[in-house]
Parts: C-alpha cells; structure tokens; sequence
C-alpha cells in the first residue's frame, strides 16, 4: 500500500526522491490562507445543501479555524510526503478532528479546490498591485509638479532633439503606469469567477450549490463549464504577462535614472538609500537598485513564457504539468511588488538637478527646429528652412559656438527672412512655452496633464 489519499489502488510506493521531485508544498504553501477559506466557504455550503450534518460542519469548520490560526501565526508544519497543501492541510485536519475531517472533500477534487486557491490568491494580490502602482503615480506628479518649468533637453535617438519640460518626461511613466493600472484592473472580472464544485472535471453527483459557495467566497460568478473551470489558466497568463509589460515599463524609466544619475548628465542624484558603494573604489555611488529593476524584468518574460509553453499543448482537462504554473506567479507577484516600493522610493527621494538640466538646453541644437519652423512661418517651404538651419547649425559646430551666439548678419547670411525677433524664439524657454497644443510639453499643457492625472 501507498499510504497516500488517493493510493487505494497502488501496491508500492514511490521512493522519497520521487515524491519530492513531484511534490508541491514547498511553494504552494504560500495558498494556506486561500486554501482554508475555500474549504471554509465549501464546507458551509455541503451542510446547507443537507449533504453533511449540522454538527459534522460545525466539527470541521471549528477545526479549519484553528488551523487558521495556526497558519497566521506561521505555526504549521507541512510535509514533502503529503505533496500539496490540499492534502497537507487535510492530514492536519484529520489529526485534530478525527475521521469527520475526512468529509470535507466531499463534492470537490484538488483539482477545482487548487484553482479556486489561485483565483482567490490573485484577486486580493492584483488589488495590492494596483495600489501601489497608484502610490507610484502620486510620487511621479509630485515630482512632476515641482519641475513643470524645469526645462531638460528631449531626446530621440538618445541624442539631443528639442528642449521639453522635466516634468513632461516624467509624465510619460504616469500614463505607461495609468494604462498597467488598467489592465490590472480589468483583469480582476476574469479573476472573479469560482471554479469551486467543477470537481475533477465532470462537477459531482452531489447537490451541491455551486453560487452559494462562490458568494461564500465574495465571486461574482462562477465558471459555466466544468471543465473550463479546472483547466483554466487564462487569469494567471494574463497577471503574467500585464506584470512582464509593467516591469518593461519600469525598465525604462530605471534605464533613464541611470543615465541620468551618471557624471556624465547629473541630470539627477539619487539617494544614498537607494544606492551601494563599491568594494574597492570609495568614491563610486552606484544605482544598484535601478539596475536591479532593469534586470528582474526579464525573470517576469520567462515567467510568462514558460505558463504559455506549459499550457500550449496539453489537452483537457487538467494535467500535472499545470503544477508549474504556480512558481512563476508567485515569483512575478513578488518581483513587481518590490519593484513598485522600490520605484517610488527611488522617484520621492530623488533630487533634480535643475541648474544642470538649464545649462544643458543652453547649450545645445535642440532649439534647431524653433528657426526652421519660425522661417517656415515667414513663408518659407519647411524642407528649404530645414536646409538652411542645417547650415547654420553647421556653421556654430565649426566655430564651436550655438545659434543663440550667432550674429544676426550671420543670420541672415542663411536667409534675408530673419530678423531679430529670432533670438526671442530660439530661447529655449520660448520653445517650451509655445509648445501649447494638446498633449504638448508647453507649460500650461503640462499643468492640464497633471490636473487631469490627479483626477484619475
């Protein structure tokens, strides 16, 4: 005999390695509170549907409590050799309540209580998640705010293209933010729904009531189709691959930090808390913190990847591979949570330096484009003003100077069209502020940006 729950009909049993390897409560303990709720929740439901007695429900539901007690004080021991967290927690049961504990798994397999587990997991977590991606939004406008007149050149190509408000740039990882947020969001109806009562695939002989135990559990809906419901792993795809897009997000800005926290630009400091030194060198100040970030995004791809491989050639209904989709949510829950209290940490602390950002857009082309649009406004065709301006920046590169140190006869040696209220555009300020259409870096757009950002 196997001495397993399910090993009336083996005659041996595995050895311990084999168990182990096929084991999964070294992860999927992290279900233990979900877990108990649902048995709670079904439990409740067997004894209202008359499929139990009144004191065999009161007897588990007492035991499931201190269990629950146990498992929030972290005081449970769960063992390889009862494989999951259903049977751990099952063996448990038994052992404080006697063979009535046996009773609970009437109506239901591991199969649609494993699911359940998940689906109740990932709702409250995505909740989570979108409240920190809010806290980082209000650190981001913060930000924003004390730097809508902060003038930063605008890059394209990472090289330098047009002057833009500082807080323009930041405002673009709000609105990245604000649509992460939004999927989140609206992933959470997918979420929503119980598989709870599918049994192994075919639902149960039992009448049971299936909408009693998923309002139990706060569901708004329940799956139509059993075996949908235990070989569903659409939601957790879909938490993986909005947390792979969201840390790509996140990337990106920490790629920025970095550049900008470089000697190079100083467009910014970071704080030493969020920074590490080096073994050998005294003077460095490293942004380990953004890199971290930069890097975990690609631990969230593979996770995603590998639920997508998993899923992509099994057929219905569930099947052991399905076992791997747990560790990769666990670990992108994990890794996007840490990256959103770092993030905001790293952005609230962060100091911009200002002085810096000005001499840089005074000392550039990036208001190039202000002359050949201001020629272009004098009647001039913009490819002909393009040239012109071209030539002119050419011009500053062999003298070593910028258009806003050339004279207005050298000027005018690109084109009679200029006079000298062409000094007044080429400020940077000037190119900034003019910028006024919707969704542009003018000030006043920027102000409108963060208005309606701190109306979401």
């Amino acid at each position: 005999m196997s001495g397993k729950a399910w090993g009336g009909r083996f005659q041996k049993s595995a050895e311990a390695w084999v168990d182990e390897f096929g084991a999964s409560i070294g992860f999927d303990q992290q279900l233990v509170t979900e877990d108990i709720e649902g048995s709670i929740a079904h439990v409740t439901m067997l004894g209202e549907c008359g499929i139990l007695k009144a004191d065999e429900v009161e007897t588990i539901k007492g035991g499931l409590e201190q269990l629950k007690v146990k498992a929030d004080n972290n005081e449970l021991e769960f063992k390889v050799e009862n494989e999951d967290i259903h049977l751990n927690l099952e063996k448990m049961l038994t052992d404080l309540v006697g063979p009535v504990g046996g009773k609970l798994h009437t109506g239901r397999s591991r199969n649609d209580q494993v699911a359940t587990d998940m689906h109740l997991f990932l709702k409250k977590r995505v909740v989570e998640v979108i409240e920190l991606i809010q806290q980082l939004q209000d650190t981001i406008v913060e930000q924003a705010e004390d730097n809508i007149e902060t003038l930063a050149p605008g890059y394209t190509h990472l090289q330098r293209a047009q002057p833009i408000s500082f807080a323009h740039h930041l405002m673009t990882y709000f609105w990245m933010l604000e649509r992460d947020k939004q999927r989140f969001t609206e992933s959470v109806k997918r979420i929503d729904i119980s598989p709870l009562g599918a049994g192994a695939l075919a639902g149960t002989t039992f009448p049971i009531d299936r909408e009693l135990s998923a309002k139990l559990l706060g569901f708004s809906n329940v799956y139509q189709n059993s075996i949908d419901a235990v070989s569903d792993r659409d939601f957790i795809v879909e938490f993986l691959s909005n947390g792979a897009l969201m840390m790509a997000h996140l990337s990106r800005f920490a790629e920025e930090i970095i550049l900008w926290s470089t000697d190079e630009f100083k467009f910014i400091d970071l704080d030493d808390s969020f920074s590490t030194g080096s073994s050998i060198m005294p003077q460095k100040k490293n942004p380990d913190m953004a890199e971290l970030i930069r890097g975990k995004a690609g631990r969230t791809y593979g996770n995603l990847m590998g639920l997508l491989t998993v899923l992509k050639g099994i057929p219905l209904a569930y099947n052991k591979d399905m076992q791997e989709d747990k560790e990769g949510m666990f670990d992108t829950l994990h890794t996007i949570v840490g990256a959103l209290k770092i993030f905001e940490g790293m952005v609230r602390t962060m100091t911009v330096n200002k002085d810096v950002l000005h001499k840089a857009v005074h000392n550039d082309f990036s208001n190039a484009t202000e002359l050949a649009d201001y020629l272009a406004a004098k009647g001039m065709p913009f490819r002909e003003a393009h040239e012109v301006t071209g030539k002119l920046v050419f011009t500053c590169i062999q003298r070593g100077i910028y258009l806003l140190d050339l004279s207005l006869e050298d000027m005018q040696e690109g084109s009679n069209l200029i006079e000298a209220d062409v000094y007044d555009v080429l400020a940077p300020e000037a190119a900034v502020k003019r910028r006024h259409s919707l969704g542009g870096t003018g000030f006043d757009q920027v102000k409108k940006q963060l208005e309606l950002a701190k109306s979401l």
